[in-house]
């Protein structure tokens, strides 16, 4: 929420859980919304004339009846505004961590109303059955995916060489615009990402927040959208570590607590990021 309010989004949030703290700990308490209230919900913004969104940003849901109402949802709120943007997360954490009755529904139903999409290799490959070995093929499952229904893919992480050696790992997008005089076009880029040897929590609702907000800062240029968003990324990210390491001492790993995200600290970065990843156009 934090991260794209300083971008200047007013946001009504929706908690699809209320834990204790994040699945990243031993142990966490809760409770999840179910379908049935997820849609009380809608009906009282609806009731006092408030859904009129240009926006819509969702995360990880191991429900089908209730990615089935956020579907419903977003298709009407396209209908109040066609010209509403709906970006999903979920894809980056969905194959660990998501029934796979649920993928169907992903493929069939998100992936249509869905603008923009943030998979990974592998879950690009499972959406259009086409596997990845080059970055030929790589642009011909993003083009199948636009096929599907999102004008911008990013795919988040690849098993491509990078040209960069091993330290650094490949991910791809492509974005479709429409010129002024009608035309379509097609940007599609390729970025060499540093690896980072440590594990974190909520770095794709992070992505999937700076994508959506830059993508709306800079409509109809992906390149500068990604540098932006990744270098959110790395700055976020080298600052938990930091953090993470010092609180910890010498030779200790750092804890769950420890690890969480430094995004109060980068206000400024989240701001305006120093650009330290940039991207090729292909």
């Amino acid at each position: 929420l934090f991260r794209i309010q300083v971008l200047g989004f007013e946001v009504d949030s929706i908690n699809s859980v209320q834990f204790s703290n994040h699945t990243g700990y031993a142990h966490w308490k809760g409770q999840v919304l179910t379908a049935d209230e997820l849609h009380v919900l809608y009906e009282g913004i609806k009731l006092n004339n408030v859904n009129h969104y240009d926006y819509v940003l969702t995360g990880y849901t191991r429900d089908t009846s209730f990615l089935e109402m956020v579907v419903d949802i977003v298709k009407e709120l396209k209908r109040e505004n066609p010209k509403l943007v709906y970006g999903d997360d979920r894809f980056c954490v969905f194959l660990q961590y998501v029934p796979e009755n649920l993928y169907p529904v992903y493929k069939n139903k998100v992936v249509p109303v869905a603008d923009i999409i943030t998979p990974n290799q592998f879950e690009a490959e499972l959406l259009t059955g086409k596997n990845i070995s080059t970055e030929k093929d790589a642009v011909e499952v993003m083009d199948l995916l636009h096929k599907m229904g999102p004008d911008t893919v990013v795919i988040t992480s690849s098993d491509l060489p990078s040209r960069l050696g091993d330290r650094f790992l490949v991910a791809l997008g492509s974005q479709r615009s429409v010129k002024p005089d009608g035309t379509r076009t097609t940007q599609r880029i390729r970025m060499e990402i540093p690896k980072v040897d440590a594990v974190f929590v909520g770095t794709g609702d992070l992505f999937a927040a700076m994508l959506l907000a830059w993508t709306h800062h800079h409509p109809n240029d992906l390149k500068t959208a990604c540098e932006k968003t990744v270098s959110v990324m790395h700055h976020v990210i080298q600052r938990t570590i930091s953090y993470a390491y010092e609180m910890a001492g010498p030779g200790r790993r750092p804890s769950p607590a420890q690890l969480e995200l430094r995004m109060v600290q980068s206000k400024a970065d989240i701001e305006d990021p120093a650009i330290v990843v940039e991207a090729t156009v292909l």
